[in-house]
């Protein structure tokens, strides 16, 4: 099957970096959306799609070289259990990946956006399956579901998302390697790029319990990722991690969160934010596509980028 030239590898070869944007969720409440929802920000595709182009543009306007759509969270199974049907629940997926390129095609029309910058890219979001149930089992992957089942509900989502003219998938907070295993073989049958980021319990393991370097080891065999890494975890076990990867031809990349802990029991985060986002050292420890997840914003990735641009200015 043939398949486009790799996306991020056009940006790296012209600037050295790639800047992620932040957490979809955190802006659009900020913006005043009720997000206590099994859909979480999926529900505003249904209720506010205009607030959600409005946070991506918020995020290209930081900086941001690739826009990760509202699609994390947002499944077939979780839109019918709202009363909706197949057809419109399939829709609104479709709906969370125009819209990052409705944003990203705005900005890019204007000549003063395109000063001393790289056309941005859209990746569609493909969550873990726990994401869509709304227990917190996304964090483990510890899922009374059985693998077939799993791969099932993958096998939907890429469907509908790879007609929507993405550049890339972006395989996020991906718990396990078994789940990595079935997007990877999925991925395969698709004409289409992915990096695969998972997320990771301590400076060590996967939230599955697997060691890190295991994850980065599955990516070396295929012919469709194009950088691996990982995400959605507190920023002080970052260099750590990317310490234990061994040299590889895959570009590495990070996107913590805040560093405080989701609690699905009482639908809140608790714990101390910290301000531990590092990514000089992040960069010098080889991450070059570089962002935030959960709780981190338009003025994380501001700063992100001013620092790369320093770190790789000749």
């Amino acid at each position: 099957m043939k398949v486009n030239p790799d996306p991020i590898r056009s940006i790296l070869d012209q600037q050295g970096f790639v800047v992620l944007d932040g957490a979809m969720a955190t802006e659009l409440e900020r913006h005043g959306a009720d997000l206590d929802d099994p859909l979480w920000s999926a529900r505003s595709l249904i209720e506010s799609p205009a607030a959600v182009k409005r946070v991506h543009s918020d995020y290209l306007s930081a900086g941001a070289d690739v826009l990760i759509s509202a699609t994390y969270q947002a499944s077939v199974p979780g839109f019918l259990a709202r009363g909706l049907d197949e057809a419109e629940a399939e829709r609104l997926l479709r709906l969370g990946v125009e819209l990052a390129i409705q944003a990203r095609d705005d900005f890019w029309s204007r000549p003063e956006n395109r000063q001393n910058r790289l056309r941005p890219l859209v990746a569609a979001s493909i969550g873990p399956f726990g994401a869509c149930l709304h227990d917190g089992s996304e964090y483990h992957g510890n899922y009374r579901a059985g693998w077939s089942e799993v791969k099932g509900f993958h096998r939907s989502r890429l469907d509908i998302l790879s007609s929507c003219n993405a550049d890339l998938f972006a395989f996020e907070t991906i718990p396990s390697l078994r789940e990595a295993e079935i997007l990877l073989e999925l991925v395969e049958h698709h004409d289409a790029w992915a990096w695969l980021s998972f997320s990771c319990q301590d400076e060590q393991r996967l939230s599955h319990g697997e060691r890190f370097e295991r994850g980065v080891e599955l990516t070396q065999s295929s012919s469709k990722i194009c950088a691996v890494g990982v995400n959605c975890t507190p920023p002080g076990y970052i260099t750590a991690l990317l310490n234990r990867v061994p040299e590889h031809s895959l570009p590495l990349l990070v996107y913590p969160n805040s560093g405080e802990t989701w609690v699905a029991e009482s639908n809140c985060w608790v714990g101390q934010g910290s301000d531990g986002l590092d990514p000089d050292a992040w960069f010098h420890a080889g991450a070059r596509l570089i962002g935030g997840c959960c709780r981190t914003g338009p003025e994380h990735i501001a700063e992100i980028r001013s620092h790369l641009v320093k770190l790789t200015a000749n």
